[in-house]
Order: C-alpha cells, then structure tokens, then sequence
C-alpha cells in the first residue's frame, strides 16, 4: 500500500467514506480504524440499496481482501 494511500485513510479516521466491495455491494459510514491489510471498522455503517432505503449495520468490520474502492464522501 503506498504512502498516499495510508496517508489518505489516516485523514479520513472520524470521516464518512463509502467502500465498494466485490459482488458489487457498497457500504457506507464513518471510518473508525484501519490496519496494514486493509481490514477497516466502520461506525453506524450503512448498505446503500439500488431500489430502497439503505439498510442499516451499525458498527462493522470490512476484510481488506473483499475490498475493491475507498472512496471519502463529500459533504
């Protein structure tokens, strides 16, 4: 993982970001934690739905490896 990358989610630590996952699914929420695999803790996380209302998580962990795109989310 570069610099940038690292240096990229560091800011964001407290930040609503939203995470694509392979199989298409996309969550987002605020970013607690992360290590050096990528895993990442999301707060009060949420699945954004193609036809509804997002379906609420809460509090979750998200393997590095399932992980496709990080993105932060403007306000």
């Amino acid at each position: 993982m570069s610099e940038t990358t690292l240096a990229i989610l560091a800011s964001s630590i407290g930040s609503q970001i939203l995470v694509r996952l392979k199989g298409g699914r996309e969550l987002r929420g605020k970013l607690k934690s992360y290590d050096q695999h990528l895993n990442i803790v999301l707060e009060d996380a949420e699945e954004l739905k193609q036809n509804g209302e997002p379906k609420k998580h809460g509090l979750i962990l998200i393997r590095g490896d399932s992980i496709v795109l990080i993105s932060p989310v403007s306000k």
